[in-house]
């Protein structure tokens, strides 16, 4: 693949608690400059990034993150404000909690219910792979399929480990047609990003593609 192919898939992430206000600048000149997919970002930049950078920076950002326990309506106050200040995309992260207990309805609800909110803009879900049993790995997929969700994703980054080949194999055979996967968290180098790309993924989260792949663009 060509680098630009790669970067065109990637959320260009920097979700650190020490983020500033330039180091967020510059993941925004990174992303015009290699245009990718989106800057993925704390909510609390997304207004900023709008103003400084309008249409030529598409901003997404997390709600929940990273542990997903907080209730359904604080998470639906988190994805309007970052809607009503620009955000192109959410990322969720669902209750780990909730689906471990085997109440999928909730898991399904919440989901449901942050799609609704969202309409047309994109919604991906972090069901934090690490955290969870093979079986409620294939239940987190029924949960984003019958939710109505754009993506199902891997990995906060903040946990105790991030995506795996075998996790996005066993998301193919589970998901519905219409949702696409994310893979994130651990992918430092070119060849894990063509594998995943490969394996059916058409979005990576990966804070250091941009950094892999920016002399190939010259």
């Amino acid at each position: 693949m060509q680098a630009a192919e790669i970067l065109a898939t990637v959320d260009h992430t920097l979700l650190k608690q020490t983020a500033t206000w330039s180091e967020i600048q510059r993941i925004c000149e990174e992303a015009k400059a290699y245009h990718t997919a989106t800057v993925m970002v704390p909510s609390c930049f997304i207004a900023r990034i709008r103003q400084t950078y309008g249409e030529a920076v598409k901003a997404a950002t997390v709600v929940g993150f990273p542990n997903g326990n907080c209730s359904t309506a604080a998470k639906l106050a988190e994805t309007a404000q970052a809607l009503a200040d620009g955000a192109a995309e959410i990322d969720m992260v669902i209750n780990i909690g909730a689906l471990k207990s085997g109440d999928t309805k909730y898991v399904t609800d919440e989901i449901k219910a942050l799609k609704a909110l969202c309409g047309e803009r994109v919604l991906k879900v972090i069901v934090e792979t690490c955290f969870l049993t093979e079986e409620e790995k294939i239940a987190a997929c029924r949960c984003v399929t019958e939710g109505g969700a754009d993506f199902i994703k891997t990995s906060t980054g903040f946990g105790t480990a991030g995506a795996t080949l075998a996790d996005i194999k066993l998301f193919r055979e589970h998901i519905g047609p219409r949702v696409q996967m994310k893979a994130a968290g651990g992918i430092h180098t070119r060849q894990e990003m063509e594998a995943f790309l490969a394996a059916g993924c058409t979005r990576l989260g990966a804070s250091a593609a941009v950094k892999v792949l920016k002399e190939e663009m010259g």
